[in-house]
């Protein structure tokens, strides 16, 4: 798996699957549906910032690579996963004190921080009613330690407290935690009526993608996220986040360049030249080549995975989505 693999649109992935995961979101809908009126205003609002329905597809197209028949609780299953990253999602804007996401409000920003907590809490809790209600201790199983997983990764960023001590196998163990335990778990969901070696490739392959994927989520913020203005968006350098690009870099900075991050780490509110500059400086030292080169090899870790899973188009499929991680631009 090479960065010189040709594009692939997530549009694409998913033209076969518009159907099931439009049964998904009204699944969706009707799992968080509430009588209570603050709840139902909230959940108007989540379900306009709803994302790409990355994870469910995994979902999706994970059962169709490993199931020989039709498995009826699979949309069930992948709204219960779309459900626990719409929590997560509603969490880290509060934790963060994020006011936008996807170019709308936040519910913290829009309601309050609190309103914000508990309905992350009700959001979780509407993704175990599903799963008891499934009456499965597969799905149960994984997912709940997939959540705790997350927590813990929540709880690591926390305690990261002089940020630029913070290493690459401190950063492995954050994305491992934050992002790719979420996906190796949908991927885990959908191929549980599969093999168990179909299981577990399937689990150490949504690994790999959750890595690789995290990684070029990092990059984006250094090579011009903003596709308007050609520069990068600087969000996490903004918001004094150390992600892999800069943690390469770090050690092979001159004294000044260093001396320029510490500045920008210790200001509150660091201006746009003083992003630019460490973005000049990360990317000088080698930063995001390194990164680039990370997110290579996860995805083609994750490609080597894919060789305990039958040949067929739902494997064809699961190999495009490693290029379409590596290659996104938003």
């Amino acid at each position: 798996m090479t960065s010189g693999t040709a594009p692939v649109a997530l549009a694409g992935l998913q033209s076969g699957l518009e159907p099931r995961l439009d049964a998904v979101r009204d699944h969706l809908r009707r799992l968080i549906s509430a009588d209570f009126p603050l709840i139902a205003e909230v959940n108007t609002h989540l379900l306009q910032m709803q994302g790409k329905m990355f994870r469910p597809t995994l979902v999706l197209v994970a059962n169709e690579a490993t199931t020989p028949c039709a498995d009826e609780r699979v949309v069930p299953l992948a709204s219960v996963v779309e459900l626990i990253h719409l929590a997560t999602l509603v969490h880290d804007d509060s934790v963060d004190h994020s006011v936008l996401r996807r170019g709308m409000p936040t519910i913290n920003s829009l309601f309050s921080h609190q309103v914000s907590v508990i309905m992350g809490d009700y959001l979780y809790s509407r993704a175990v009613i599903e799963l008891v209600r499934l009456g499965d201790l597969g799905p149960l199983q994984v997912l709940a330690r997939v959540t705790n997983e997350m927590t813990v990764g929540e709880m690591r960023q926390l305690l990261a407290l002089d940020k630029l001590a913070f290493s690459e196998q401190d950063y492995d163990l954050l994305i491992v935690a934050k992002t790719a335990s979420l996906m190796s778990g949908a991927c885990e969901v959908g191929a549980l009526h599969g093999t168990a070696r179909e299981r577990l490739a399937m689990r150490r392959y949504g690994e790999s993608l959750g890595m690789a994927f995290q990684i070029v989520d990092d990059l984006l913020d250094y090579e011009g996220a903003a596709a308007e203005t050609g520069k990068p968006s600087g969000l996490d350098l903004r918001e004094h986040k150390v992600t892999l690009p800069l943690i390469y870099a770090l050690p092979r900075m001159s004294p000044a360049e260093r001396a320029h991050v510490e500045d920008l780490m210790e200001n509150p509110e660091p201006v746009e030249e003083d992003i630019l500059a460490v973005v000049d400086a990360v990317t000088s030292r080698g930063g995001l080549i390194y990164a680039r080169e990370r997110a290579q090899n996860c995805c083609a870790e994750g490609e080597a995975a894919l060789e305990a899973i039958r040949p067929g188009p739902a494997r064809d499929t699961l190999r495009a989505c490693l290029t379409y991680v590596l290659e996104r631009r938003s």
